[in-house]
């Protein structure tokens, strides 16, 4: 944990606090003078209807409640930049909570917790203390979701040297960066995607090519109803506008379905429409250098116009559409207007003319949020490696090479290097030394490298490849599915990928640890043997010093490190360095003792 750079988060946390006040003042200041116009308007308006100038009472009402229409909008953009303002605050002290290990209040991506992927159930990246709630900083379903997709698969050489360009530029212009990030917690995120909404868009918003006869019924049947209704009130029979009234009731009757689906599923959407449209404003105005940011940033600007105003524009068709929440404005409106029908009808419209824009923008914010979660992870993290990628194959030096999820003042670093195809890296020692934290180690930061991210380490080089682990098999009562065959089913999964054509570089701990030692070590150095043969290297660590004999048998492809460990009295000594050779100190009796076994059988 670098302490300068909490330093830094906290004297901005200040700074916008102290900016804070200054914007409180002015948010009750407005609210007052608010207060003030309405009853300033209100007075003269009843002072000039007592004295029977109705027509000047008129001009207060119109003049003054124009008025307070225009405070009131101060007002909100006031409020706006005030609540920026804590989001921020509160924004740069979540930085320091990262900063610490406190991740219990962060997102963790459950959601996209899959036991069955290659890794990212052994590597910790999704769920409590994971990878991911380390990296996001999103909190629109857009930018977790691709987040999680970076996670889950490595991008290939062009992709990932782009993006480490385009993080690099982000963590520079950390005021953008942050206030991009701040813009959508101002409102309330959709559970669904944005992708749900499009597809909805896409395939059931064809209301007026089932119903071409409504067009016209939306515009005159209004017409004639508010005039039948005046032609009442001047003494015309009230039969007339009964009848306009009753057709439309039938009508809205006849479509209620429609009519709720439309509305349901525009309004799922409003909150996130709306914090869309302020990130798109931001991302429009914004000059960036890096290829990536100018491409995603161009794909936002078409023949239609700006992507903001397309997207803002569905944000005002939805808000006008939610006035039907009122009770009495929905009797009225749709009794009378046909409300719903005409924002239907205007939904549509959009729809032929800017869906794809936001299908566009939805990709561009994607895109753009997780860049920035990540180029907020190397702001956080300046002295961690930008990855170089290497051509020969499975490459991977590391020097000071950590685990990004342990938060130490002065965390442990170990330098490693293994290059070559059918590469096996034997790791042996005692419980607790550490070996299975190095294997997690290595893949944790070969996933942050091959999506682009910083690695937690001093300088990493490595080769893109699969990253495949077996770690944490377990059995499956409901599938009566045992741990042994669990891990024997995670095995038949790494032969069958590694008989196809891409590199396959894999994390094996403790594997068929559920039999016997006489086939356990058989087992483990046939299949040692059999990955030697495809395109595939690894390591992995055991208890077993059997597994050691391999360096010999292929020797200049099986390589013997060790973690181990000292006993000085009652306590065990760790160091968790990486050493070479195989591990000759074992702890498991003494660990035993100390909890109270009597290994003397003392009784």
């Amino acid at each position: 944990m670098n302490e300068t750079t909490e330093q830094f988060y906290r004297q901005r946390a200040d700074k916008l606090a102290e900016q804070e006040k200054s914007a409180t003042s002015k948010v009750s200041m407005v609210s007052w003078g608010r207060v003030l116009v309405f009853l300033v308007g209100a007075v003269l308006a009843y002072y000039f209807f007592s004295s029977g100038n109705m027509a000047l009472g008129v001009v207060a009402i119109l003049v003054f409640y124009g008025l307070f229409l225009v405070v009131l909008k101060w007002h909100q953009r006031l409020d706006f930049n005030y609540q920026q303002l804590v989001l921020l605050r509160q924004f740069n002290l979540q930085e320091t909570d990262r900063l610490h290990g406190r991740l219990k209040g962060f997102n963790g991506g459950n959601e996209f917790i899959d036991p069955a992927h290659p890794y990212t159930s052994d590597l910790d990246i999704f769920g409590d203390s994971s990878l991911f709630q380390l990296l996001n900083r999103a909190v629109s379903s857009i930018g977790k979701s691709r987040l999680a997709q970076w996670l889950q698969h490595a991008a290939s050489i062009n992709s990932i040297q782009q993006r480490q360009e385009a993080v690099q530029e982000l963590t520079q212009q950390l005021n953008w960066l942050q206030t991009f990030l701040v813009l959508p917690r101002y409102y309330k995120q959709a559970a669904a995607p944005a992708t749900e909404f499009i597809a909805w868009m896409r395939q059931h918003t064809d209301f007026y090519q089932r119903h071409a006869y409504m067009k016209l019924l939306i515009w005159v049947l209004p017409i004639l109803t508010l005039a039948a209704v005046v032609a009442w009130f001047n003494g015309v029979s009230g039969y007339v506008p009964s009848f306009f009234l009753a057709v439309q009731y039938l009508l809205g009757y006849k479509f209620r379905a429609a009519r709720e689906a439309y509305y349901e599923n525009s309004m799922a959407m409003y909150e996130a429409v709306r914090s869309y449209t302020r990130q798109l404003q931001h991302l429009e105005s914004h000059t960036f250098g890096s290829g990536l940011l100018r491409g995603l940033q161009s794909g936002l600007i078409t023949e239609r116009g700006k992507a903001s105003v397309a997207v803002g524009r569905l944000s005002t068709i939805i808000d006008y559409f939610s006035w039907r929440l009122s009770t009495l404005m929905s009797f009225f409106l749709n009794t009378i207007l046909m409300w719903d029908f005409i924002w239907m009808y205007r939904l549509e419209q959009w729809k032929q003319k800017h869906l794809a824009q936001l299908e566009q923008a939805v990709e561009v914010l994607a895109e753009t949020e997780t860049l920035a979660s990540m180029a907020c992870y190397q702001h956080a993290h300046p002295t961690y490696a930008i990855p170089q990628l290497s051509t020969q194959p499975f490459e991977f030096k590391a020097m000071a090479l950590a685990h990004p999820l342990i938060f130490s003042v002065s965390p442990v670093t170990n330098d490693f290097g293994m290059a070559g195809i059918g590469q096996t890296i034997v790791v042996t020692g005692s419980n607790m030394s550490g070996k299975t934290t190095f294997l997690r180690t290595i893949g944790i930061n070969m996933v942050l490298a091959l999506m682009g991210a910083p690695a937690c380490a001093d300088k990493l080089i490595l080769a893109p490849a699969q990253v495949y682990t077996a770690m944490r098999t377990v059995d499956n009562l409901a599938e009566n599915t045992s741990s042994f065959y669990a891990e024997l089913k995670r095995l038949r999964v790494l032969l069958e990928l590694t008989e196809e054509e891409q590199p396959v570089f894999y994390l094996l701990d403790e594997i068929l640890k559920g039999t016997n030692s006489r086939d356990r070590h058989q087992g483990a150095m046939a299949l040692i043997r059999q990955l030697h043969k495809r395109n595939a290297s690894g390591l992995i660590s055991t208890h077993d010093l059997e597994l050691g004999a391999m360096e010999e048998e292929l020797a200049g492809s099986v390589h013997n490190y060790s973690f181990n460990s000292d006993i000085v009295g009652d306590e065990i000594i760790f160091d968790y360095k990486l050493q070479r050779g195989l591990c000759r100190s074992f702890n498991a009796s003494k660990l035993m003792e100390l909890m109270g076994i009597d290994m003397q059988g003392r009784g």
